[in-house]
């Protein structure tokens, strides 16, 4: 049993959990509500959104399943490196775009993830 893969898993859960209810509520909700965007624009972002709820729900079940069977230690390193890539994209395109990380905190969520990931994967 990989305690620090199980870790990562129950932290992408509530990343999971946070991007559905209270994300959905700031973020989704508001987008099907709003009359200044044409449907097309609307319902591919409205799909995306839900693609994303799919991929954070898989990274907590990758990680679990790395947790608690050692012989899927690959399914920790996927998991790790998306991720890691969410991260990396979350921590650079705030400043790059001159945004605050208070408008766009997501890559700060994947942070203990990505090192939960990290250190379990060599452990």
């Amino acid at each position: 049993m990989n305690i620090l893969f199980l870790s990562a898993a129950v932290l992408s859960l509530a990343v999971c959990l946070i991007h559905t209810f209270a994300g959905g509520r700031a973020i989704a909700v508001p987008l099907l509500k709003a009359s200044d965007l044409k449907p097309v624009p609307k319902y591919v972002a409205y799909y995306c959104w839900h693609i994303v709820t799919i991929v954070l729900g898989m990274i907590a079940v990758m990680f679990l399943f790395a947790g608690l069977r050692p012989s899927s230690l690959d399914l920790g390193w996927v998991a790790t490196a998306l991720v890691a890539s969410f991260c990396l994209l979350g921590l650079v395109v705030p400043p790059l775009k001159k945004q605050k990380y208070s408008h766009m905190p997501q890559g700060w969520l994947f942070l203990p993830i990505m090192l939960l990931g990290l250190i379990g994967g060599v452990v």
